[in-house]
């Protein structure tokens, strides 16, 4: 398992994949959505993914003496490190808005999404659909990237829909605080999209575990 990760790293990996880690910076953006942060990460694990596709990574490392379930396994660890890598620069980031910046002008009068807890709530929730729709997808087949991903953009961008949306309705008008006014209330949101993207990563791993054994490749 551990030279199949090497081998993710160093051999079917984009370097797109690495550079687009950078997206998390976009945190500090006042006046944009910044939950596009979360799916240009996204976007670079695609290129990895394409990038595996041309090279024939997946004949290539079946014929290996390594278990079917390995590669997937491989596949899923070195997604959500290249997510848990873009989600702690956000999340460093977040707390620097929070706290040294709370009072910036550009951030106290921006009309989009803040960031706070549940920005970052909300960019567990954009890998989690990731992970489920386009890694699991491409699963299907071990071959088919196109509408797996296509399929995601689209629920990712409601995602981000929604998450600007919140602070308009009546009663969620702290969320716009940059301050992170009731942080009780947005850590247990982030508390809950914690648990909500670890079980459906899970879950996807396992279903791709099962459908890969039953493709002939």
């Amino acid at each position: 398992m551990k030279k199949l990760l090497i081998k993710e790293f160093r051999l079917a990996a984009s370097p797109l994949s690495f550079v687009f880690i950078a997206a998390a910076l976009m945190t500090m953006l006042p006046g944009y959505p910044i939950l596009m942060s979360a799916f240009f990460i996204c976007l670079g694990l695609f290129y990895s993914f394409l990038n595996a596709r041309e090279m024939n990574d997946v004949l290539y490392t079946v014929m290996l003496p390594v278990g079917k379930h390995d590669f997937v396994r491989a596949k899923y660890m070195f997604a959500v490190l290249i997510q848990t890598a873009g989600f702690l620069i956000c999340a460093a980031l977040t707390a620097i808005r929070m706290t040294i910046l709370a009072g910036s002008s550009p951030y106290v009068n921006n009309s989009l999404m803040n960031a706070t807890p549940v920005y970052l709530a909300f960019v567990l929730l954009v890998f989690a659909s990731f992970n489920v729709i386009f890694i699991g997808g491409f699963f299907r087949t071990a071959y088919k990237i196109g509408m797996p991903f296509i399929l995601f953009g689209i629920v990712s961008l409601i995602l981000i829909s929604v998450a600007e949306s919140l602070p308009h309705f009546p009663g969620l008008e702290f969320l716009k605080n940059p301050a992170g006014e009731r942080p009780e209330i947005q850590f247990a949101i982030l508390a809950c999209s914690v648990a909500a993207y670890c079980a459906a990563t899970a879950m996807s791993l396992k279903k791709s575990e099962e459908r890969f054994e039953k493709i002939d490749l």
